[in-house]
Protein backbone atom coordinates (compact mmCIF):
# COMPACT_ATOMS: atom_id res chain seq x y z
CA UNK A 1 0.00 0.00 0.00
CA UNK A 2 1.17 3.48 -0.85
CA UNK A 3 2.33 5.61 2.08
CA UNK A 4 -0.19 8.38 2.83
CA UNK A 5 1.01 11.91 2.22
CA UNK A 6 0.31 15.02 4.29
CA UNK A 7 -2.46 16.21 1.97
CA UNK A 8 -4.28 12.88 2.17
CA UNK A 9 -4.00 12.77 5.97
CA UNK A 10 -5.34 16.33 6.21
CA UNK A 11 -8.32 15.38 4.05
CA UNK A 12 -9.04 12.30 6.21
CA UNK A 13 -8.84 14.49 9.29
CA UNK A 14 -11.28 16.98 7.77
CA UNK A 15 -13.82 14.25 6.97
CA UNK A 16 -13.57 13.00 10.56
CA UNK A 17 -13.87 16.52 11.94
CA UNK A 18 -17.01 17.23 9.91
CA UNK A 19 -18.47 13.88 10.96
CA UNK A 20 -17.80 14.63 14.62
CA UNK A 21 -19.58 17.98 14.28
CA UNK A 22 -22.67 16.19 13.00
CA UNK A 23 -22.58 13.80 15.95
CA UNK A 24 -22.08 16.57 18.52
CA UNK A 25 -25.06 18.45 17.08
CA UNK A 26 -27.27 15.34 17.15
CA UNK A 27 -26.32 14.58 20.76
CA UNK A 28 -26.92 18.18 21.79
CA UNK A 29 -30.33 18.25 20.09
CA UNK A 30 -31.36 15.03 21.86
CA UNK A 31 -30.76 16.78 25.20
CA UNK A 32 -32.99 19.72 24.31
CA UNK A 33 -36.27 20.00 26.17
CA UNK A 34 -39.68 20.91 24.90
CA UNK A 35 -41.68 20.27 21.79
CA UNK A 36 -39.28 22.03 19.45
CA UNK A 37 -36.98 19.06 18.97
CA UNK A 38 -36.86 17.90 15.37
CA UNK A 39 -36.07 14.19 15.65
CA UNK A 40 -35.79 13.90 11.88
CA UNK A 41 -32.87 16.35 11.98
CA UNK A 42 -31.22 14.46 14.82
CA UNK A 43 -31.46 11.25 12.79
CA UNK A 44 -30.20 13.11 9.71
CA UNK A 45 -27.08 14.33 11.53
CA UNK A 46 -26.50 10.83 12.89
CA UNK A 47 -26.65 9.52 9.31
CA UNK A 48 -24.25 12.21 8.18
CA UNK A 49 -21.84 11.30 10.97
CA UNK A 50 -21.76 7.65 9.88
CA UNK A 51 -21.51 8.54 6.19
CA UNK A 52 -18.62 10.95 6.66
CA UNK A 53 -16.68 8.59 8.90
CA UNK A 54 -16.98 5.80 6.33
CA UNK A 55 -15.89 8.21 3.61
CA UNK A 56 -12.88 9.23 5.73
CA UNK A 57 -11.80 5.57 5.81
CA UNK A 58 -12.26 5.32 2.05
CA UNK A 59 -10.32 8.55 1.46
CA UNK A 60 -7.42 7.12 3.45
CA UNK A 61 -7.44 4.07 1.19
CA UNK A 62 -7.68 6.26 -1.92
CA UNK A 63 -11.03 4.79 -2.93
CA UNK A 64 -12.85 6.97 -5.43
CA UNK A 65 -16.30 6.43 -3.95
CA UNK A 66 -19.47 7.48 -5.75
CA UNK A 67 -21.49 10.51 -4.74
CA UNK A 68 -23.89 8.70 -2.44
CA UNK A 69 -25.60 8.81 0.93
CA UNK A 70 -26.15 5.05 0.82
CA UNK A 71 -24.52 3.57 3.91
CA UNK A 72 -24.82 0.03 2.53
CA UNK A 73 -22.77 1.00 -0.53
CA UNK A 74 -20.13 2.69 1.61
CA UNK A 75 -19.90 -0.31 3.92
CA UNK A 76 -19.45 -2.59 0.90
CA UNK A 77 -16.54 -0.46 -0.26
CA UNK A 78 -15.03 -0.55 3.24
CA UNK A 79 -15.47 -4.35 3.38
CA UNK A 80 -12.98 -4.63 0.55
CA UNK A 81 -10.33 -3.22 2.91
CA UNK A 82 -11.38 -4.40 6.37
CA UNK A 83 -13.50 -6.94 8.22
CA UNK A 84 -15.11 -4.60 10.76
CA UNK A 85 -17.86 -3.28 8.41
CA UNK A 86 -19.71 -6.58 8.85
CA UNK A 87 -20.33 -5.67 12.50
CA UNK A 88 -22.02 -2.43 11.44
CA UNK A 89 -24.74 -3.82 9.19
CA UNK A 90 -27.45 -2.05 11.19
CA UNK A 91 -25.89 1.25 10.10
CA UNK A 92 -27.58 0.63 6.75
CA UNK A 93 -30.81 1.69 8.50
CA UNK A 94 -29.46 5.24 8.68
CA UNK A 95 -29.61 5.75 4.91
CA UNK A 96 -33.30 6.61 5.00
CA UNK A 97 -32.57 9.66 7.18
CA UNK A 98 -30.43 11.25 4.47
CA UNK A 99 -33.60 11.66 2.42
CA UNK A 100 -36.44 12.10 4.92
CA UNK A 101 -34.83 15.14 6.55
CA UNK A 102 -34.47 16.95 3.24
CA UNK A 103 -37.62 16.19 1.31
CA UNK A 104 -41.18 16.30 2.60
CA UNK A 105 -43.25 13.41 1.38
CA UNK A 106 -44.68 10.10 2.39
CA UNK A 107 -42.31 9.53 5.32
CA UNK A 108 -43.51 8.84 8.84
CA UNK A 109 -42.46 11.14 11.67
CA UNK A 110 -39.30 10.02 13.44
CA UNK A 111 -39.70 9.26 17.12
CA UNK A 112 -37.35 10.10 19.95
CA UNK A 113 -36.48 6.40 20.23
CA UNK A 114 -35.60 6.19 16.52
CA UNK A 115 -33.46 9.33 16.78
CA UNK A 116 -31.71 7.94 19.86
CA UNK A 117 -31.02 4.64 18.07
CA UNK A 118 -29.65 6.54 15.06
CA UNK A 119 -27.24 8.42 17.33
CA UNK A 120 -26.13 5.20 19.02
CA UNK A 121 -25.43 3.56 15.66
CA UNK A 122 -23.54 6.63 14.47
CA UNK A 123 -21.41 6.53 17.61
CA UNK A 124 -20.53 2.88 16.94
CA UNK A 125 -19.58 3.66 13.34
CA UNK A 126 -17.51 6.58 14.55
CA UNK A 127 -15.71 4.53 17.18
CA UNK A 128 -14.96 1.71 14.75
CA UNK A 129 -13.65 3.96 11.98
CA UNK A 130 -11.55 6.01 14.38
CA UNK A 131 -10.05 2.83 15.82
CA UNK A 132 -9.31 1.49 12.34
CA UNK A 133 -7.67 4.74 11.23
CA UNK A 134 -5.65 5.07 14.43
CA UNK A 135 -4.41 1.48 14.00
CA UNK A 136 -3.17 2.58 10.57
CA UNK A 137 -1.23 5.37 12.27
CA UNK A 138 -3.54 8.27 11.45
CA UNK A 139 -3.60 11.04 14.04
CA UNK A 140 -7.17 12.30 14.30
CA UNK A 141 -8.58 15.50 15.77
CA UNK A 142 -9.75 15.39 19.36
CA UNK A 143 -13.32 14.42 19.90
Amino acid sequence: MEVPNERLLRKVSQWVGYADEDLRLAIYALKMRGKGRAFRLIAYHAQQCAEKHLKAFLVYHRVDFPYTHNIRKLLELCRERATWPESLRDAEDLTQYAITARYPGEDEPITREEAQRAVEIAQRVRDQVRTALEELGVELPDQ
